[in-house]
């Protein structure tokens, strides 16, 4: 069965590779990325649709008409407009982040043996998916698979554990990024259910360090300090294999990469996922703190925030910017003309 799947990882490596050859020619060069950009932001900066996630206290205080689009290309080239430079937490957006870490450290089938790789179908903090399914964690970019992966990065202890967090996300922004101690502080008052959720997967044997220093780190995880920019760059980090664009350091294995934009392509968007898919057809990961980040394969990031988030949890300014720019360049990786 692992030959199999190695046998489809392979396929699926050799099918991102081709498909984002196309934009990689004159065509590219062509781009006036900057307006791009630029028509994006003018184009969704009035929407007020949506609303703060007031779920946790800090998240409800943030001005919720800040507002953020960035292209990275692999290059490292940056293009930014409006809040580029502000920092908000980055909340499930880490989740991808950490599941590469503990691919990189671990070997490629590290995430799929010991949490999974499937899609839930329910809700991002289902504690009903624990029970139904024999996975338990069932993929990385839920709160239990999510959760799990912080359990299972080698430590000793709890500080040992964030502090390679910390410096694995720094090593994909290419800069320092350091936690929004607010935020820390209002998640960890609040956080009931994902110390329940902990404590079930240690239950069924699918966690794998202490219950509470694994959701305690996992909610530190969340509330770490990122700008639009910042995620623009970790996103591009994976758009360009594994190297950073701007430090040239490799930070995960190329060939690892296209499994981890897999799972990101199958969850990494609350319960909108088919809908993302089939609007925007790119690997991406969103979080409730109004962040988002999408994946072209071999080209660049695009990286967008705003806090006024849907009920799925979605950011409604940013899910728009980024569709926008997938149309209006032709990014979908499902485009018949990317073959």
């Amino acid at each position: 069965m692992r030959k199999g799947w190695k046998q489809r990882a392979a396929a699926v490596a050799a099918l991102l590779a081709g498909l984002a050859l196309p934009l990689a020619g004159a065509h590219a060069q062509s781009v006036d990325y900057q307006a791009v950009v630029d028509r994006a932001h003018a184009k969704f900066k009035d929407n007020n649709e949506g609303a703060n996630a007031d779920y946790i206290p800090a998240l409800d205080e943030v001005d919720p008409d800040l507002f953020a689009v960035v292209i990275v290309t692999r290059g490292g080239q940056v293009y930014a407009a409006g809040d580029a430079d502000h920092r908000f937490s980055i909340q499930s957006v880490s989740k991808p982040f950490t599941a590469g870490l503990v691919m990189e450290d671990q070997g490629i089938d590290a995430i799929r043996d010991k949490i999974g790789v499937e899609p839930t179908g329910m809700p991002f903090n289902s504690i009903i998916a624990i029970e139904q399914d024999e996975a338990r964690s069932r993929n990385p970019l839920v709160n239990a698979g999510a959760i799990a992966a912080v359990s299972m990065i080698k430590a000793k202890d709890a500080r040992q554990r964030w502090q390679y967090i910390v410096d694995g996300y720094s090593e994909f922004a290419g800069e320092k990024l350091s936690l929004l101690e607010d935020v820390y502080v209002s998640e960890a008052e609040t956080n009931y259910r994902n110390r329940a959720i902990a404590h079930l997967l240690y239950n069924y044997g699918r966690l794998y360090s202490e219950p509470l220093e694994a959701t305690d780190v996992y909610t530190k995880q969340c509330s770490l300090g990122v700008s639009a920019r910042q995620l623009g760059m970790m996103g591009a980090t994976l758009a360009n294999w594994g190297t950073n664009p701007a430090t040239g350091r490799k930070v995960m294995r190329k060939e690892y990469v296209d499994e981890l934009l897999a799972i990101m392509m199958m969850a990494g968007f609350y319960d909108e996922v088919g809908v993302w898919a089939y609007d925007a057809g790119l690997p991406a990961k969103t979080g409730v703190g109004g962040g988002i980040v999408a994946v072209v394969p071999g080209q660049m990031a695009i990286a967008a925030f705003s806090p006024r988030v849907n009920e799925a949890g979605n950011s409604i300014r940013a899910m728009l910017a980024i569709q926008h720019i997938s149309e209006e360049l032709n990014l979908s990786l499902f485009k018949s003309g990317k073959h």
